[in-house]
């Protein structure tokens, strides 16, 4: 039996990319910040390989060496890619003086510079996921140098 929309809407569609942070109204930056850097499975996949994430640089260029295995299971690298970024941007917000994290009304969280720049980090995740360019290291490189 052929019905043509049945056969659209079964089709398979990409993962959602992204991650959202809603709130009341009651959130304060600090829990925020705390919610965003779990990033649990980045963290059990970096364990499993030796690296452990310290919340530095160095741990980001330990990242960008490890062995991308995860590639081929489409339904942890959109996970892994929210995790990416939002680790890539706790190492930021840690670690460069007047970065913080910002929210847009949509929910999408990104880092703002100190400069006002904004950086979407968890893009940059995503990308770094799914292909490996750019590196962690160097979109933290360039965000640090500014």
């Amino acid at each position: 039996m052929n019905i043509s929309f049945l056969g659209n809407w079964r089709k398979k569609r990409g993962p959602a990319f992204g991650v959202a942070v809603f709130s009341d109204g009651d959130a304060d930056a600090a829990g925020v910040a705390e919610l965003l850097s779990e990033c649990e499975l980045l963290r059990s996949q970096a364990g499993q390989a030796g690296v452990e994430l310290d919340d530095s640089a160095a741990s980001l260029q330990a990242l960008d060496q490890l062995v991308p295995r995860w590639r081929d299971d489409e339904e942890i690298l959109p996970w892994l890619g929210n995790d990416a970024g939002l680790y890539l941007g706790t190492v930021i917000i840690r670690t460069v003086p007047g970065a913080a994290w910002e929210v847009w009304p949509s929910g999408h969280p990104v880092v703002r510079l100190a400069s006002g720049r904004e950086i979407d980090v968890v893009a940059d995740g995503h990308t770094w996921a799914s292909t490996g360019a750019p590196e962690l290291s160097h979109v933290y490189a360039e965000v640090a140098e500014v």
